[in-house]
């Protein structure tokens, strides 16, 4: 036996009618309400949930316009936007359908009816419903879900005159469609920058979606980025939306773009300058229209002079550069954000930790981070964990320590060198744990096997 399914509302002022539905959808749909008027209709609605509502276009005031009809939808749909309404009408004509589908109507019917075009009709009707709850429940998740994501976020403090430049530059930007390109070293927090320009955008209330560039190989890349159809390579056992179709109307964040190969790099400005993507496989394009945020560590500039980036893309991706300043250049915010991190973890780990000693601070003004707010954080974490008394003194603090021989004037080497110095370190202090490695420097593992293959190391 055929599982029962949809409830159902029908308004008709004609009693045979009513009965003629009920006979026939008894047995097929879990509820059929009748009403012989429109009057209690939206007392009905607002006491009980339906997943269809059958309504005729006629009542006592008017035999054949239909003009009741679509009065009625309209008191529908100011109770319920979601409403799935089906107009039933003996007077109906091509016009009144088109009319009845603009205002908000599903379906349109003629009296009397074929059973089978009905039923067609109505199980194609809750569906939709079932479909617009299903969305607006995904709707809701992705809300939810967003906030508990950004509270994380919303600990992007400082003082400093540079760390306010970058907030002022945020507001300015946010309200804007504008792409931007945000800058700075790693554990700088770019991704907390690209965060915070959506939340304060106009896009705040659709999709935010994030992709970390360096870990999607070449083979994988269009499919990742754009989708494909079922039947489009070996695994491909279903129609699969790309990012940027997920990010349309929203934001879309690229992390790490400085490491897209050449062959990428058209493939996205391509993307960019029509607008539109094509699934693999598949035939026909897709208009996209995304909000563009990206961001690198790398100097991207000396990357197009190099030949590595295309300057064509680089002018479509940063409408407005947001330049983050290292940790060891935001005056003052070393004490600020340790006594943040503090209060944080002093409440996660239950631990009665009232401040930091004067000395600790010291230690902590004094060294150079170089994996800025990142490395921070998780020294102050690492400390309260280990802590046994209720002030963090500079002995609580485990900080690398530079070794006879490493220190070395920065400006005298190019960026690979001084690269290639610090994962060298990392790993070494790791002892050769790729996954502790990298979570040390703020890059993915396959990011970091990227520069391991790169440095030869």
């Amino acid at each position: 036996m055929a599982e029962k399914n949809g409830r159902i509302l029908a308004v008709d002022d004609n009693e045979d009618i009513l009965f003629a539905l009920k006979l026939l959808l008894k047995t097929s749909v879990e509820q059929i309400t009748t009403l012989n008027s429109p009057d209690t209709l939206q007392e009905e609605l607002a006491a009980n949930d339906y997943d269809v509502i059958l309504l005729d276009m006629n009542f006592t005031k008017d035999a054949s316009s239909g003009q009741e009809g679509f009065d009625w939808l309209q008191k529908i749909l100011s109770i319920d936007p979601d409403a799935v309404v089906v107009f039933i009408t003996a007077y109906g004509d091509a016009e009144k359908a088109v009319k009845a589908i603009k205002s908000g109507a599903t379906d349109f019917i003629l009296k009397p009816w074929q059973n089978e075009k009905l039923m067609a009709t109505l199980n194609s009707a809750i569906k939709l419903r079932q479909s617009k709850k299903e969305t607006g429940r995904l709707r809701v998740r992705q809300q939810e879900l967003c906030a508990i994501i950004d509270q994380s976020f919303h600990e992007f403090i400082g003082n400093s005159p540079e760390m306010n430049e970058v907030f002022n530059t945020i507001k300015k930007v946010a309200t804007t469609d504008a792409n931007v390109l945000i800058l700075g070293e790693n554990g700088t927090g770019k991704e907390l920058v690209a965060r915070a320009l959506y939340r304060n955008s106009l896009r705040k209330d659709e999709v935010f979606v994030s992709v970390d560039m360096g870990s999607i190989t070449e083979t994988l890349f269009e499919s990742e980025l754009f989708g494909h159809v079922k039947g489009a390579f070996t695994d491909a056992r279903a129609d699969k939306p790309g990012r940027f179709e997920l990010a349309s109307k929203g934001s879309l964040f690229l992390d790490e773009i400085g490491n897209l190969s050449s062959p990428m790099q058209a493939k996205i400005l391509t993307s960019l300058e029509r607008r539109e993507i094509t699934r693999v496989g598949a035939t026909k394009s897709t208009p996209i229209d995304v909000r563009l945020i990206c961001a690198t560590n790398n100097d991207i500039y000396q990357m197009v002079d190099e030949g590595n980036f295309r300057q064509d893309l680089l002018y479509r991706i940063n409408t407005v550069e947001i330049h983050l300043p290292p940790l060891r250049e935001r005056t003052g915010d070393v004490t600020v954000l340790a006594e943040h991190f503090l209060d944080v973890y002093s409440k996660k780990y239950k631990k009665k930790i009232n401040r930091i000693s004067s000395q600790a601070l010291n230690k902590l003004n004094h060294y150079s981070w170089p994996g800025n707010v990142r490395e921070l954080q998780h020294a102050v974490e690492r400390a309260v964990i280990m802590c046994e008394n209720n002030i963090l003194d500079q002995d609580d603090f485990y900080l690398s320590s530079k070794k006879k021989g490493d220190d070395v004037e920065l400006d005298s080497f190019n960026l690979d060198d001084i690269e290639q110095k610090i994962i060298l370190k990392v790993l070494k202090q790791n002892q050769g744990n790729i996954t502790k490695a990298a979570k040390e420097l703020g890059l993915t593992r396959t990011s970091l096997y990227r520069r391991m293959e790169k440095y030869g190391l």
